[in-house]
């Protein structure tokens, strides 16, 4: 039986950039906006996070910003975030409701470590973090320039693991390599509605899945990789009945509830 009680999507930001990064080869010169998602689940056993959004110091403070975002080198552009969707303001607004704290999360979960998933990390270092073994190594070896050495460097509780796992019954990590070298997705078993799977940047948009495009970045080049996790989510989707939830995907997420709207 699932210990999750309820499930919250949590908008930390915007980005807007050319499609292709989200689709490979493809929509070259087709500016998007997606959104920088967070997702909070509440569960019988604790508090779990998936994903942290950007460093926000680093779009707030114009020389950081120069620096991390604004140079030929980094092919992406700044994201747009405001010191309210700052992660730990965010959460602060909603557990309050609950008589809780940011601080009360208990395990922190990053699908993978680019600067928009792993970039608010030091907002959160009394978690527990989990990461798969592939990605950390990935990550600390610069292994392309999503990744920013200062986001993960410091005193965290790390948990490095290698394989899929139950983070607690009804929580799953989901391997999905492709994008990154060990991108991890999430299978979250609600107690009433149908279950779903945070795909993470295994799929950026809708088109992702139905189409089977992989994201215009792949750890070496792997787009075999890539496709290969595409159908593996979709696959556990037919066989669970789970709903697919795209990671960057603005026409997507106006779809779901907003905060503090949650799902159970």
């Amino acid at each position: 039986m699932t210990q999750v009680r309820r499930f919250w999507p949590l908008l930390t930001g915007t980005h807007r950039y050319d499609k292709s990064l989200s689709t490979r080869n493809r929509d070259r010169g087709t500016l998007i906006e997606a959104p920088i998602l967070a997702y909070l689940i509440e569960t019988a056993n604790g508090r779990i996070l998936y994903d942290v959004g950007c460093d926000y110091g680093k779009i707030a403070d114009p020389r950081k910003r120069a620096h991390y975002y604004e140079n030929p080198a980094f092919p992406f552009g700044p994201p747009q975030m405001t010191e309210e969707q700052r992660l730990a303001q965010r959460l602060a607004r909603r557990l309050a409701a609950l008589g809780l704290q940011p601080v009360d999360v208990d395990l922190v979960f990053i699908g993978h470590l680019h600067f928009d998933h792993g970039g608010g990390l030091h907002d959160m270092a009394h978690a527990e973090i989990h990461v798969h073994v592939d990605e950390w190594h990935a990550a600390r070896a610069g292994a392309d320039e999503a990744y920013f050495a200062d986001d993960f460097a410091g005193d965290f509780r790390w948990r490095l693991v290698g394989k899929e796992y139950d983070l607690v019954p009804g929580v799953r990590a989901i391997e999905s390599p492709g994008h990154t070298a060990g991108h991890m997705s999430m299978y979250v078993e609600l107690p009433k509605g149908a279950p779903i799977i945070i795909t993470g940047d295994a799929a950026d948009l809708s088109e992702n899945l139905e189409r089977e495009i992989a994201p215009g970045l792949c750890w070496h080049d792997r787009e075999d990789l890539a496709l290969a996790s595409i159908r593996k989510l979709k696959n556990l989707a037919h066989e669970t009945g789970a709903e697919l939830w795209p990671n960057h995907d603005m026409a997507f997420y106006r779809t779901r509830q907003p905060f503090p709207a949650h799902y159970e």
